[in-house]
């Protein structure tokens, strides 16, 4: 079990990056909201160690990210990698979604992540 540090610096900028969000953050947000997704508490917009993550749920340790357009230029690629090793160093596991899919294949995203709820409780 690790213990995940909280950044205070960046809970103004968390908060900002909420009132923000993207269509597709939007849209994952309303499946996941209010514990309806298999009953999974999700935080969007989570301070974790010195990175923001788009979706995390503490009961299964998973760090939902959603990339647009923006994470598929060279460095943006290379500074994602190196986040979510240092964040998979901290016992998190991540799902990785396309902008794209979010927005046109939802029932796919879920089911995904469905999938990984029911390999983490067979755990």
């Amino acid at each position: 079990m690790y213990f995940l540090l909280y950044n205070r610096s960046l809970k103004e900028f968390s908060r900002d990056l909420r009132g923000h969000s993207t269509l597709s953050e939007i849209l994952l947000w309303q499946k996941l909201r209010a514990s309806q997704f298999r009953g999974c508490a999700f935080n969007r917009q989570k301070p974790l160690g010195n990175y923001i993550v788009d979706f995390y749920c503490k009961k299964l340790n998973l760090v939902i990210e959603i990339d647009g357009d923006s994470h598929f230029d060279y460095q943006s690629m290379v500074e994602d990698e190196q986040r979510q090793k240092i964040l998979e160093g901290m016992g998190l596991h991540f799902l990785r979604f396309n902008d794209v899919d979010v927005k046109k294949n939802m029932p796919w995203v879920l089911s995904e992540i469905g999938y990984f709820i029911d390999e983490f409780e067979t755990l």
